[in-house]
């Protein structure tokens, strides 16, 4: 990844889609994260699959994490 940092609130209304450039010199796949206000596109060339998966598995641990806390915050909240 380049150097650049840039930080954003997942809604429940985030689109997300994904966009194959077959162009034959320099193919690439784009992942768009859109909100109300902005779109953070990630680039990904031949050769990066790996990175992607890495990617999709830390999105699903974060998932299953925020499910966790929802469920302490909803017990907490009935306690």
């Amino acid at each position: 990844m380049n150097g650049l940092h840039i930080t954003g609130h997942l809604k429940p209304d985030t689109r997300v889609r994904v966009t194959p450039h077959p162009d034959p010199a320099r193919p690439f796949v784009s992942i768009g994260i859109e909100g109300a206000a902005s779109e953070i596109s990630l680039l990904a060339s031949p050769g990066s699959a790996d990175a992607l998966r890495t990617l999709a598995a830390a999105a699903m641990q974060a998932a299953v994490a925020l499910d966790a806390l929802t469920a302490d915050a909803a017990e907490v909240t009935r306690s």
